[in-house]
């Protein structure tokens, strides 16, 4: 049993590094992103919303349902965006179509419940609706740490697009401890790390990248030298 635990936690860990190797190609460009004044650019929801609804949505609820009723609402949700309907997906305005926003008003209490407020927050992002966006992801809980770390990230790139630069590096902050699995916490490091570049608090951001090269240089390729160099100068 211990043996079968290891390896399934193995495969958690791979899945969730690929998923953000990929997610990588599309985020934290340092250029454009201090050029928008810390205003964060999308941290590739598209894959994100992807993942979300693969292993993690399958891990938090499909296994072990606690209400049949909220994961068949949930289920259909999925299917539309899967197929690229996104208001459909998104629904919240017809009883024959609750969407993820039907399906956490009615069963917020369920891990379906949740993982719809979480969905649905993603897609209000997408749309540009920031602060829709920030309430919903607020909304959600789960047991699963890396998913409560992709949450604060999701909120932190919420409240960079709401101007609020010094409330979205205390979130990314808080992303970045928030799991114990070492890509993620590589990963909102970083992004604490530009974001406080961003803000010129070159103290805080040489501390982050810090922490990446003690820690996570495997993920890293050293990009974080050139950071700290970054913040002597810029």
């Amino acid at each position: 049993m211990a043996n079968n635990h290891n390896t399934k936690n193995e495969q958690e860990g791979k899945e969730t590094v690929e998923f953000f190797r990929d997610l990588d190609k599309e985020a934290l460009n340092i250029e454009s992103f201090l050029e928008k004044n810390a205003k964060t650019l999308s941290i590739g929801f598209g894959v994100l919303i992807v993942a979300v609804l693969g292993w993690f949505g399958y891990q938090q609820f499909i296994l072990g349902p606690q209400n049949e009723e909220a994961t068949k609402s949930y289920l259909v949700a999925q299917k539309n965006l899967a197929e690229g309907k996104e208001d459909l997906a998104l629904g919240g305005k017809s009883v024959a179509n609750p969407g993820f926003i039907g399906t956490f008003e009615e069963y917020g209490s369920t891990k379906a419940g949740k993982l719809s407020a979480y969905n649905a927050g993603l897609i209000e992002f997408k749309k540009g609706n920031y602060q829709k966006a920030y309430d919903l992801l607020d909304k959600f809980s789960s047991g699963n740490k890396v998913l409560v770390a992709l949450k604060y990230g999701a909120m932190a790139d919420c409240l960079s697009n709401l101007n609020k630069a010094d409330d979205a590096l205390a979130m990314a902050d808080k992303a970045a401890s928030a799991s114990d699995d070492a890509y993620t916490s590589y990963y909102f490091t970083k992004k604490a790390g530009i974001l406080a570049l961003a803000l010129k608090k070159n103290a805080d951001a040489k501390k982050y990248f810090a922490t990446i090269d003690e820690k996570y240089q495997d993920y890293d390729n050293g990009q974080s030298d050139a950071f700290i160099e970054m913040t002597k100068y810029y």
